[in-house]
């Protein structure tokens, strides 16, 4: 598991100020149990992962986060994915880093599971992670945030387009830009392939 409950006050209490250093990113990044997590903490990625709890809704502040999938530990299945958050509420997060070393990905506002329609509200969002960090929230334009079916889920939508589609092996993807968003494409090309996804949720 990671902890957050202290770097999200940290964050909280310098985020104002603007402040927030790469020699704080550091001390406190040591600090968490980081084994299990896909990042690379570096110097660098370590800021902007700082970055992507700061955009955070402030109902996630003070919950630990827990690791409830990833790709290496439980497999390529999006059925098996809907399988371990069957029994979640929690709003959830997904990482994804593809082949080309670049992770992007978006929060949820809920959990994954198959629908007939889209579902969940605007704390939805999506986000690039590394090399850059930058953010997508809701544009207010339509409400196309999360998708399940059995074969693929998608988060975003618009003119046939998705902000973020994965297919049923969780392997192949595709990002376009899309109305809810506003985004650009999240990769570097259009189409890409899953290296690794964790999905976080919070309790």
């Amino acid at each position: 598991r990671l902890f957050f409950i202290f770097i999200f006050q940290m964050v909280l209490m310098e985020e104002n100020q603007d402040n927030f250093t790469l020699g704080t990113t550091r001390i406190l990044l040591k600090m968490l149990p980081v084994k299990h997590a896909l990042f690379n903490l570096s110097i660098i990625f370590s800021f902007l992962f700082v970055q992507l709890c700061k955009e955070l809704p402030a109902r996630t502040i003070g919950l630990t986060w827990q690791l409830a999938y990833s790709v290496s530990r439980h497999g390529s299945s999006l059925k098996s994915l809907y399988r371990h958050l069957s029994s979640t509420e929690s709003p959830i997060l997904i990482i994804i880093k593809d082949a080309h070393d670049e992770m992007f990905g978006a929060f949820l506002s809920h959990p994954l599971r198959p629908s007939e329609t889209f579902y969940g509200t605007g704390e939805t969002f999506l986000f690039m992670l590394h090399p850059r960090f930058k953010s997508f929230k809701w544009t207010g334009e339509n409400s196309f945030f999360i998708k399940g079916d059995l074969d693929c889920f998608a988060i975003g939508g618009g003119s046939g387009h998705f902000g973020l589609w994965v297919d049923e092996n969780l392997y192949l993807g595709r990002s376009s830009p899309c109305y809810t968003f506003n985004n650009c494409c999240l990769s570097e090309t259009d189409d890409f392939r899953v290296m690794e996804m964790e999905v976080w949720t919070f309790s």
